[in-house]
């Protein structure tokens, strides 16, 4: 189903699109998988170009696939609030209109291309609120992405110039995480993707901080229609991360919780 509603970060409508449980046979609450879309996609994008319906539709599991616009689901220097938006808006209406598992281990995220970016980004800077995340050919290096020529100057209005500032900087996101709250982590990309050495490069950065994940190099270019066929190993890798729970007693996302904290006042207002 597609949803349009209000996101206060961005004041303005936006879309989601969202795939129920149907088939698993399992009652509720469910855990959600946030999915990502690339730059100058939006929310449709798996829906049409993957298979990722099939893939779940035999799954007790949630998955939620929100509109980030072009923005890295960064809150830009000047423009809209993409990170928040994800983080408040999405979550929120998510978990309040959904039977959901409002905590952390009911929590993953994943994307492709920006969105695989988008993905690893809040799961570093938000690890109370995922419990895996799966990053697919995603652009990590922005000091790469700030000098292309198709989109530098787009990229230094919602980063700025200089990428260490402002928390979007996923290289010092993974040094500064608190090693007792990691997501699990897989990161993945196409042999003969442009984006290839970006993934290397967050791989290698990893494994010198002793950050424990798995990584993928499998045959394609850069399309995630062609990467369709992957799409299911990521899948699973969620699915594992979910049913392990990760934690005995998982904190609350702080966000979401404030969020929650919200909507109760509102109901107690008939609002």
């Amino acid at each position: 189903m597609r949803i349009s509603f209000w996101a206060e970060s961005l004041s303005k409508d936006a879309n989601m699109t969202v795939l129920l449980p149907e088939k698993s046979g399992a009652a509720g609450p469910y855990p959600v998988l946030y999915l990502l879309h690339g730059m100058s996609q939006d929310d449709s994008q798996w829906s049409r170009l993957t298979r990722i319906e099939r893939y779940v539709v035999e799954l007790p599991l949630i998955v939620v696939m929100p509109d980030g616009g072009r923005g890295y689901y960064t809150d830009a220097k000047q423009g809209l609030a993409y990170e928040s938006h994800v983080m408040k808006d999405v979550i929120g209406f998510v978990d309040r209109f959904f039977p959901t598992i409002p905590e952390r281990r009911g929590r993953a995220i994943g994307g492709y291309s920006m969105g695989g970016y988008g993905a690893v980004k809040l799961a570093f800077k938000h690890p109370d609120c995922f419990c895996s995340v799966v990053g697919s050919a995603g652009p990590y290096d922005l000091s790469r992405l700030l000098v292309r020529p198709d989109c530098g100057e787009e990229m230094r209005l919602i980063f700025g110039d200089d990428v260490a500032e402002g928390g979007n900087d996923i290289f010092r996101l993974a040094e500064g995480m608190d090693r007792g709250l990691l997501p699990v982590i897989r990161l993945e990309c196409g042999t003969e993707d442009y984006l290839l050495p970006d993934s290397r490069k967050l791989h290698a950065h990893l494994g010198a901080l002793g950050i424990s994940h798995e990584y993928a190099e499998l045959p394609g270019a850069h399309s995630l229609s062609g990467w369709d066929p992957q799409v299911p190993a990521g899948v699973e890798f969620h699915v594992r991360a979910l049913r392990a729970g990760r934690d005995s007693s998982p904190p609350r996302c702080r966000g979401c919780s404030a969020l929650r904290n919200m909507h109760r006042e509102r109901r107690k207002l008939g609002g």
